[in-house]
């Protein structure tokens, strides 16, 4: 037999609320620093802003502002692109198995000139 669906909503468990993005690049921060044995105090240093503020975003207390991002990702000598992309590819989401296929079916079509095939949108 199947498995019972518990539809009360007393007890169904809260779903798992998405982590924010300045966690998530608060841990890149840290891990690019870690990989390069480099220290709070000597990156915040470099960044030019105080090493407790730098611990504020590695532990996701702080959202810093995009000046402060492309200065501590130039600490670390990284592009804000890096930085972020980094954080993007750490977010955890659920991917589908596989994208939907949103192409439409080739359709040939006959005009005077001849055939024209390829992604024809037809409408219906």
């Amino acid at each position: 037999m199947g498995d019972v669906l518990d539809l009360d909503p007393r007890r169904r468990k809260p779903a798992e609320p998405e982590q924010l993005w300045r966690t998530v690049l608060g841990e890149q921060v840290r891990r690019a620093r870690h990989e390069q044995d480099r220290t709070q105090t000597e990156t915040a240093l470099r960044a030019g802003i105080s090493p407790q503020y730098l611990s504020e975003i590695e532990r996701g207390v702080k959202d810093p502002s995009s000046e402060i991002v492309a200065a501590v990702a130039g600490a670390l000598d990284l592009t804000v692109r890096e930085l972020t992309r980094r954080a993007v590819l750490a977010m955890p989401y659920d991917r589908p198995a596989e994208p939907p296929n949103t192409r439409e079916p080739v359709r040939s079509m006959r005009f005077r000139s001849g055939p024209i095939t390829g992604p024809v949108a037809l409408a219906v």
